[in-house]
């Protein structure tokens, strides 16, 4: 159908689902994927769905996985939903078969949180370039990543495995073609993709991946399981499956709450003092034998065409939503630098490079990069060293505020932009306010550049060489785009520090 608004009905592998046509574009939202994990699911691999008889409305998100986040514009978790394991796909109106290329994308959230229903991630814009788009619910927090004994870990990554298992099965009947997908993500999306890249089980389920600010956060068995005993003492129940599997998740959410409080507030806490993230992806032996630079760097993905992005001041936006204590003494960023194992000179070599920086400011550059930036990089050049395809972007756009103050290139801000949804609910936060023309026309080359990657794997500028050079790097900016080796003065120093941090 192809008025402004109607209805239409889609046969999947598992029963007919109606979703609506808007100007165009078909939107199927809450297609289930799996079982709900709860009951004698509950902490376990994820389940096929039954088939049903009748059509499906799928008109609406499907409900949210257990967290404590609210986030603008995206539903709340509701305990009363069980059927949470689900996804959405946006396709162009026409005939079946056409073998569209499909962009499946994994949502953020440091693995604790988030959903597939934020407004931020609508996929109308890139399927109006010709791609069908799937977004996912998976499990986060201690349902999807917390260590139990004798059951599996990883269970969010495994979630996400299934949705492609899903799109491999029924993306034909939305038009798309399952020998064309690319995944994609940001932060916790972007660090399970760069898991399901170092691991087997998801090897032919995509073609290529594209990837922001992909966190180093990977969690050595024995550390989860610690973890775990925390949450499960917080929340006065013991380690065991038997136990943890008949909690209320309700009850593990809100000790985990109060475990990442405990940690923020201890300043001798070591690392999970300055991050309280307190689940990630579990080197569990299975899944996930090594991290994801030492798999990349071995050759466990070269078939895979991978882009990386990432932006230039990253923790800025940790440091405005409050989600990590402030460094703001010298001796207090000696501490920060001691207790992440970096090399203590950094201090001194960031400051040389922005004298005029507080420290305040110099810590969250230094950590900005130690998490996410030369994380991000060294996946890309691990992939380009073993034989893959690799290119890497920054994300440095900028603007000032009428009140003159400076709208940072933090984190998450890179996503409204490539997913052209800057007018969504919630994302003057991340944008710094109302888009103006330049903003509309660096979306519409980052909309461009994803949808060229996900068709043909060239998203516009060339790989990684076997020695990066500052050319190699795609800059996204306003008013245009540039290379790396021409970022203005008051950015330049960038160029050097992800180079200091790799002697760490």
């Amino acid at each position: 159908m192809t008025g402004r608004f109607a209805e239409e009905i889609v046969t999947t592998h598992r029963g007919g689902i109606r979703g609506t046509v808007v100007d165009g574009i078909h939107v199927a939202l809450g297609i289930p994927y799996a079982r709900p994990p709860f009951g004698s699911r509950r902490l376990r691999e994820p389940a096929p769905v039954p088939p049903w008889s009748g059509v499906r409305d799928c008109t609406r998100f499907g409900p949210v996985v257990p967290q404590s986040a609210e986030l603008p514009g995206a539903p709340a978790w509701d305990p009363r939903r069980e059927d949470v394991l689900s996804l959405n796909v946006w396709s162009p109106v026409g005939e079946p078969g056409r073998g569209l290329p499909v962009l499946f994308w994994i949502h953020g959230g440091a693995y604790t949180f988030g959903s597939s229903a934020q407004p931020d991630y609508d996929g109308t814009a890139l399927a109006r370039t010709g791609l069908v788009v799937v977004t996912c619910n998976y499990r986060v927090g201690f349902e999807g990543f917390g260590h139990v004994p004798g059951l599996p870990d990883n269970r969010g990554l495994l979630d996400q495995i299934a949705a492609l298992r899903w799109v491999r099965e029924n993306i034909r009947a939305f038009g798309g073609d399952p020998g064309n997908v690319t995944v994609a993500g940001q932060s916790a999306g972007g660090g399970s993709i760069a898991c399901l890249m170092a691991g087997p089980r998801a090897g032919g389920l995509f073609r290529r991946a594209l990837v922001h600010s992909v966190p180093d956060a990977y969690f050595p068995r024995e550390f989860a399981a610690a973890l775990s005993r925390e949450v499960a003492e917080a929340a006065g129940l013991p380690a065991t499956a038997d136990a943890l599997s008949a909690a209320d998740p309700q009850r593990l959410v809100e000790a985990s709450d109060q475990v990442a409080r405990r940690y923020a507030d201890d300043p001798l806490a070591g690392p999970l003092h300055y991050d309280t993230v307190l689940y990630g992806p579990v080197l569990d032996g299975d899944l996930l034998t090594t991290e994801p630079v030492e798999a990349l760097a071995a050759g466990a993905a070269t078939a895979v065409d991978l882009l990386v992005c990432h932006t230039t001041e990253e923790y800025w936006l940790m440091h405005e939503v409050g989600s990590m204590p402030p460094v703001t003494t010298e001796d207090g960023l000696v501490r920060y630098l001691a207790d992440q194992r970096l090399p203590p000179r950094l201090a001194a070599d960031y400051r040389s490079l922005m004298p005029h920086a507080s420290v305040r400011d110099v810590f969250l550059a230094i950590a900005g990069d130690a998490v996410f930036a030369t994380h991000s990089v060294s996946l890309a050049e691990a992939h380009a060293r073993a034989g893959g395809r690799a290119r890497l972007a920054r994300f440095d756009r900028r603007r000032t505020r009428p009140d003159g103050s400076a709208v940072r290139a933090w984190h998450a801000a890179d996503v409204p932009f490539a997913f052209g949804t800057l007018d969504a609910e919630g994302i003057d936060f991340l944008t710094g306010g109302p888009a103006d023309a330049d903003d509309r026309a660096l979306s519409r080359r980052m909309v461009r550049a994803w949808a060229d990657f996900a068709t043909r794997g060239d998203p516009g500028w060339a790989p990684l060489g076997a020695n990066r050079t500052p050319a190699d790097v795609h800059v996204w900016s306003v008013p245009h785009d540039r290379a790396e080796g021409e970022l203005p003065a008051h950015a330049r120093w960038r160029n050097l520090r992800a180079d200091a941090m790799h002697l760490s």
